[in-house]
């Protein structure tokens, strides 16, 4: 299965092509001139700063209870006829990443049903996917692929945006 160049969502069905790079959607594929820019990036640089944001504090309560990681809570709300699932992936502590899961789990569990056919067929996928995801152990030790793959992200938007207020 293919993997969204942006945000390293996990496409099941359709997705948008900007060159070699596919995107889950087209809020993504505007983003996709920061994922070229963001292949130019040397990894080393990355590394640095990945370590840099594993060791910090938490973004969301800013609090040191490292370390500080991606983690991702799955959704999923119906209404008869519409169903509508997401994949949340932030960079936190643990402790803020299992409460996002927690509730990520029973959003899904109530809201998600009540949908034909997606919402009966998605619920049981993304209650399990935060099911899983709050029992998955995290290397404390060294920053996730997904974090390092962000961070790459954020410098690379950083340098698309510092280009585009430079005078000509």
């Amino acid at each position: 299965m293919a993997k969204c160049a942006y945000c390293g969502t996990t496409i099941l069905f359709g997705g948008k092509k900007l060159e070699d790079l596919k995107f889950c959607n087209d809020k993504c594929l505007a983003q996709g001139h920061v994922a070229l820019v963001a292949e130019q990036v040397p990894n080393d640089v990355v590394a640095a700063q990945a370590r840099e944001v594993h060791a910090g504090a938490c973004p969301v309560c800013n609090q040191h209870r490292g370390p500080v990681d991606v983690h991702t809570s799955y959704k999923i709300i119906s209404f008869v006829l519409m169903s509508s699932w997401s994949s949340n992936p932030r960079v936190s502590c643990g402790t803020c990443g299992k409460k996002a899961q927690l509730g990520g789990l029973l959003y899904s569990f109530l809201l998600g049903w009540w949908g034909i056919p997606w919402g009966l067929i998605m619920t049981p996928v993304q209650v399990v996917r935060n099911a899983a995801a709050l029992f998955r152990s995290v290397d404390s030790l060294t920053p996730s692929e997904q974090l390092e793959q962000l961070v790459r992200v954020n410098i690379a938007a950083q340098a698309v945006a510092t280009q585009q207020q430079a005078p000509e």
